[in-house]
């Protein structure tokens, strides 16, 4: 295990010397071989973060985002070979890099631009039919728990994030609100969707996604909001297709 970590730290820092014994296929020293894979990784990693934080290197400049990819790849080797799901831990390296503690929004940026991805990727479900909820006798439907579309994602935020993603990847949108902003992102008929929710809709999405009763995921809503209205609650369910299963 030291030996692959001694590697592994090698393959991603050029600081670190190359592992001793790499030998090519005639039994020759591989070091410029090794410095050559070494480049060719980090390079991947880079351009994996540069595909999936777009908005991130169009507000600090793509010379900016290739130099912090560099320092985040270096801190943070890959998990999985799989280069789509690199960078989980992009918006907690951003809450704590200094450097750019002048732009507060940008880990809440990161994070939905991952949550998109996530969304994205997410396994597919088949959600229930829209007149399912309707079949329900009335004096159960308070108690029904419901399992949620695996791609709906939840990010609240103390600023537009929203807002910041679609000034900086939709063409002739508007510029972001000074205001807090909470994403629901969903993936209806295949089709990924952003949109804004209230705070209480994303407290009662985030409770019945929790396994909570449809009576409990109200209360929490109404915490945040008395006049939550379940209504609206049940049709942005059905509308966005989030519900997959209806436990009874």
């Amino acid at each position: 295990m030291a030996v692959q970590s001694r590697f592994a730290q090698a393959l991603l820092d050029p600081a670190h010397p190359v592992p001793d014994g790499l030998i090519d296929p005639l039994g020759r020293p591989a070091g410029k071989r090794f410095n050559v894979y070494r480049n060719n990784v980090v390079v991947s990693l880079m351009d994996a973060m540069e595909t999936a934080f777009p908005v991130i290197r169009k507000l600090i400049g793509a010379e900016n985002f290739r130099n912090l990819a560099g320092l985040y790849v270096r801190q943070h080797p890959p998990t999985t070979p799989l280069l789509m799901f690199y960078g989980t831990d992009f918006p907690d390296f951003l809450d704590n890099f200094a450097p750019l503690a002048h732009v507060p929004y940008l880990p809440d940026v990161a994070r939905l631009e991952l949550a998109r991805r996530k969304s994205y990727h997410a396994t597919d479900a088949t959600p229930v039919p829209a007149d399912a909820l309707s079949q329900i006798a009335p004096d159960r439907l308070m108690q029904l728990r419901l399992t949620l579309a695996p791609a709906m994602q939840i990010i609240p935020s103390r600023y537009p994030v929203v807002g910041i993603w679609e000034y900086n990847m939709t063409p002739d949108a508007p510029q972001p609100p000074a205001e807090a902003q909470t994403a629901l992102i969903t993936r209806p008929a295949l089709d990924l969707q952003m949109q804004l929710v209230s705070p209480a809709m994303a407290a009662f999405l985030g409770a019945l996604h929790q396994g909570e009763p449809l009576d409990t995921a109200f209360d929490t809503a109404s915490a945040q909001d008395s006049a939550f209205d379940l209504t609206a609650g049940i049709v942005l369910l059905l509308q966005s297709d989030l519900i997959v299963e209806i436990h009874l």
